[in-house]
């Protein structure tokens, strides 16, 4: 597998550490590329919540970019280590919180500030982007206004979800990675 990178932004073309093992799926270049393509430059002085952090490479990307702060979180504390790991790699620890826990506890509780941008990619095929979205719309505070949750999942398990107080905008497929953008419409 090639290795991981960082694409655009200050730290352009650093490289970046996998997750030992096989726990984590990390992004492809192509479509990370395509998810900050779509933002633009909408991802200058955010707030971004990267849940399931993986090895950081969305939430570095986001920073890379402009991104004020990103708060990471996973549970898996070989994951947690890569994440502090690149973002010192890259020097954009100051910018960042790491957190080791439960995503959905996470969402459950209630919100201490909100964010511009959730990112939620999942281990797949366990239904957790439906549940971390449904939370997310429970509690809209938890994006900002105009804010926008994007799930990254397999197109095998999109299927249209119910929610109150966001709205899917956008869905970009490449080939076994789809994009919903959702968004909680202005006030």
């Amino acid at each position: 597998m090639p290795g991981l990178r960082v694409i655009a932004g200050l730290a352009k073309g650093r490289r970046l550490k996998f997750v030992p093992g096989d726990s984590t799926r990390p992004i492809m270049d192509r479509v990370k590329e395509n998810v900050f393509n779509i933002i633009g430059y909408g991802i200058r002085h955010t707030a971004f919540l990267d849940l399931f952090g993986g090895t950081g490479s969305v939430g570095i990307e986001a920073l890379s970019r402009g991104a004020h702060h990103v708060l990471f979180i996973d549970a898996d504390k070989l994951a947690v280590q890569t994440i502090k790991e690149n973002l010192g790699i890259v020097g954009f620890s100051e910018q960042a919180q790491v957190l080791c826990g439960d995503a959905l506890a996470y969402l459950r509780s209630k919100p201490h500030t909100s964010f511009d941008f959730i990112y939620v990619a999942p281990p797949q095929y366990k239904g957790l982007w439906i549940e971390s979205l449904k939370l997310i719309d429970a509690q809209p505070e938890w994006l900002n206004p105009d804010g926008q949750a994007i799930a990254q999942i397999d197109p095998k398990e999109y299927e249209e979800l119910a929610l109150t107080n966001m709205v899917l905008v956008d869905q970009r497929k490449y080939g076994s990675t789809m994009l919903c953008f959702y968004e909680r419409p202005g006030e």
